[in-house]
């Protein structure tokens, strides 16, 4: 498929409805308003095509740029395009889902996330921030530098109350991950979140909610799920 066909599908698939939810949560005015589950029809059709990802990526439409990220390959893209991809994103729903996602899934996940953790500005450090969660999600314990891990900890531990909102809400993230997805830092993570107690963020005009890490650990814990690895980290 050509990047003008699927744009047209894309535009044909929109609704006002969801063009009106998601300017409450950031969508910029390049938006069509499609939901990712209509999405999932092109991504049948498509499975995998690098090429074609780029191509949507880089006509900047936040509803293509979602799905550039379903269809990219994350075993081949190349770090540049990963680096240009967080630095051209639409909004944060593209940068923290999609690019911290397929970032992930790449070879390139652990150290690009280290590396926009560290970043000037705020979206680079969630997109950070996210693809080391998505990172702890999926790969084997034995492939991670867990002692790095528990710097995270404490890093986020002593930081996170005195970082912006968005910020603060994927470190939060994070400590959910580490806890939920490594169990040799479990206790670790539960004892990071207790210490991080609730989190007020202003979360705009929306219905969403501050996950209260100690309780969403506690839950999958309950679930017997502690250390099930997700098989990637796109959604």
């Amino acid at each position: 498929m050509s990047v003008r066909k699927v744009l047209a599908e894309l535009k044909s698939m929109g609704s006002e409805k969801t063009i009106a939810t998601m300017k409450r949560h950031g969508a910029p005015d390049d938006f069509y308003g499609v939901l990712v589950k209509d999405m999932q029809k092109i991504v049948k059709r498509v499975k995998v095509d690098q090429e074609l990802a780029e191509g949507l990526y880089a006509n900047g439409n936040g509803d293509a740029q979602y799905l550039a990220g379903l269809i990219a390959d994350p075993k081949s893209i190349k770090l540049s395009v990963l680096k240009k991809w967080a630095k051209t994103a639409s909004w944060q729903m593209v940068a923290e889902w999609t690019v911290a996602g397929v970032a992930a899934d790449s070879p390139h996940g652990w150290k690009l996330g280290l590396e926009w953790i560290d970043a000037k500005n705020d979206e680079t450090q969630t997109i950070g921030w996210n693809t080391l969660s998505g990172v702890v999600g999926t790969l084997p314990d034995d492939e991670l530098d867990l002692k790095k891990v528990k710097t995270l900890l404490t890093r986020v531990k002593n930081r996170i109350h005195k970082t912006p909102d968005r910020v603060a809400y994927t470190m939060n993230s994070f400590v959910i991950s580490v806890g939920s997805y490594i169990e040799p830092l479990h206790e670790k993570a539960c004892e990071t979140a207790e210490k991080i107690g609730k989190l007020d963020l202003d979360m705009g005009d929306t219905c969403c909610k501050v996950p209260h890490a100690p309780d969403y650990i506690a839950k999958v814990a309950s679930k017997g799920r502690v250390g099930k690895k997700r098989k990637r980290a796109r959604c």
